[in-house]
């Protein structure tokens, strides 16, 4: 017989079995036991990426003695990482109210 208590202990199992915790989405977050999918990862590895080579450019611009162009590197690097913080808290919002109109036999 399903009982209510059933689905919520298979809820939990289920929750706990797909938690991830991935070191690189956390090297920026504030969090450090973050659960989400490898499509969430990829994504943040790719921000960082992108992140890193904008400050190497801004770090060989400087030794080339170009600083505009180090300045403008780092201007993009830090609206960046802005806009990572904001993608992170945005999708981290959706998937919480996503969650909350689940029912629990889901």
């Amino acid at each position: 017989m399903i009982t209510r208590s059933n689905l919520a202990e298979q809820l939990r199992e289920y929750q706990i079995r797909s938690k991830h915790d991935w070191a690189s989405v956390s090297f920026f977050s504030s969090t450090t036991n973050l659960a989400s999918s490898r499509v969430d990862v990829a994504i943040f590895v790719i921000w960082e990426l992108v992140i890193l080579a904008f400050l190497v450019f801004s770090a060989v611009s400087l030794y080339f003695r170009h600083m505009r162009l180090a300045i403008i590197f780092i201007f993009i690097t830090m609206l960046l990482l802005l806009l990572m913080k904001i993608s992170k808290k945005v999708r981290l919002a959706r998937k919480k109210k996503r969650r909350m109109l689940l029912p629990l036999s889901m």
